[in-house]
């Protein structure tokens, strides 16, 4: 519990969800979830995690977390706490109410020994200034299936494609996804419950739209791949002018991955597929003839927190060897602040308090950035935000960072 400007801030209980579930959509401008979102979302809702700001008996803000784990560039699965459901009511703007919130909650990750925090921000400017840092992008396409065509690789033709209803397939689906996760940075480990989340289908968010539609993809009797979508019919002048909208896509090898791209492209009656999120260096801008009818937008996605900077720098490898003293400022988490020995390399790392001098200088909001691998400490300090203090350091930092795969988020929270 805490008070600051007369709001008082709680552990939310479960007999008040639903106030602290429409303060929320309020305070998004949204107008009232439907029965089935409410369902979902009070499902996955962690109560012990979740905080309700009060001024007497109104809540006037609302922040969460989940209990995720995130993969890290060399595979592990890391604690991580899923902010979400953050909102303040206009009414009490600029009073403290969310500093608040975001200093209970990181002290909260702290004690729970979960070295990362993560989040997608309706807003980016609001988290900077509590340590988050972009870290992972994700780029979206409209494929002009009418005038691209895909160049496939060799044996996407052994690969045989089924329609399934999206609840019969869901283990299958979810072992898939599951397999995949381990392999890119950035992508969550589902935790109970979570698995039903992509099936979540109310009718007033279609847009015209059918009803969410799933195939699978399968090589030797086994389920390796699906796409779950959408498709809008359409017409003009020129005749069908039907969209295709792609809710996710997951493939365990290229061929499979290829052969669902294809019946994308070819439904009948479709001349666009809308594709919201993919990894920066997806294999589908690879397969098109022509990338510019692709229309590519890129967007930032994941934010990342370092709330235990010894313990997440320790808990991933690197692609090179690294042996570096970091002097990193906190404001808002003093027990990060000071100086930091890394040495690692593909193998593991080890990252402890340090009297040496510091050799690179930069916030832990730019350690978040670079964490997953997909933003580089080199680009970061082109743009003045991390000062190398011994000539060399720089280089061999930003190259033992990086990550042979971009990290992405798969899906929000």
């Amino acid at each position: 519990m805490g008070t600051v400007h007369g709001t008082e801030l709680k552990v939310l209980r479960e007999d008040e969800w639903d106030r602290w579930y429409d303060t929320l959509y309020r305070g998004f401008g949204a107008r009232r979830a439907c029965a089935e979102e409410r369902e979902r979302d009070r499902a996955v809702t962690e109560f012990d995690r979740s905080l309700a700001a009060w001024d007497a008996a109104e809540i006037v803000g609302t922040a969460g977390a989940f209990s995720f784990r995130m993969t890290v560039p060399g595979g592990s699965a890391v604690p991580a706490a899923g902010v979400t459901m953050v909102s303040v009511a206009a009414t009490h703007r600029r009073r403290g109410v969310l500093t608040s919130m975001m200093r209970r909650q990181l002290d909260d990750v702290r004690a729970l020994g979960e070295p990362l925090a993560v989040l997608t921000a309706s807003e980016p400017a609001i988290y900077g200034r509590f340590g988050y840092g972009a870290a992972a992008f994700r780029l979206r396409v409209e494929v002009d299936t009418s005038r691209v065509t895909l160049a496939l690789p060799a044996g996407t033709e052994e690969v045989r494609l089924r329609y399934a209803e999206p609840a019969d397939v869901l283990d299958a689906c979810e072992a898939v996804y599951a397999a995949l996760v381990p392999r890119r940075p950035g992508m969550l480990a589902r935790q109970p419950g979570w698995e039903r989340v992509p099936l979540t289908d109310p009718e007033r968010d279609r847009d015209g739209a059918t009803p969410l539609q799933c195939v699978v993809a399968e090589r030797d009797g086994e389920i390796t791949g699906y796409a779950r979508f959408r498709t809008r019919t359409g017409w003009s002048e020129r005749g069908a002018d039907g969209t295709v909208r792609l809710a996710d896509l997951a493939g365990l090898d290229p061929v499979t991955e290829a052969a669902l791209w294809r019946f994308l492209c070819g439904i009948d009656l479709m001349t666009t597929l809308s594709v919201p999120s993919l990894p920066v260096d997806a294999a589908l801008p690879h397969l098109v003839s022509d990338i510019r009818r692709c229309g590519p937008r890129l967007g930032d996605d994941a934010y990342v927190r370092l709330v235990d900077v010894g313990a997440a720098l320790a808990a991933r490898t690197y692609q090179a060897p690294v042996d570096v003293v970091f002097e990193v400022e906190d404001a808002f988490c003093f027990w990060n602040a000071g100086r930091w020995r890394l040495t690692g390399d593909a193998k593991g790392a080890s990252c402890k308090r340090t009297a040496d001098a510091a050799e690179l200088a930069l916030s832990v909001r730019e350690l978040g950035s670079a964490y997953l691998g997909g933003v580089s400490l080199l680009s970061l300090a082109s743009a003045g935000r991390v000062r190398e203090l011994r000539p060399g350091a720089l280089t061999e930092a930003s190259v033992a960072f990086g990550s042979p795969l971009a990290p992405w988020l798969p899906h929000g929270f």
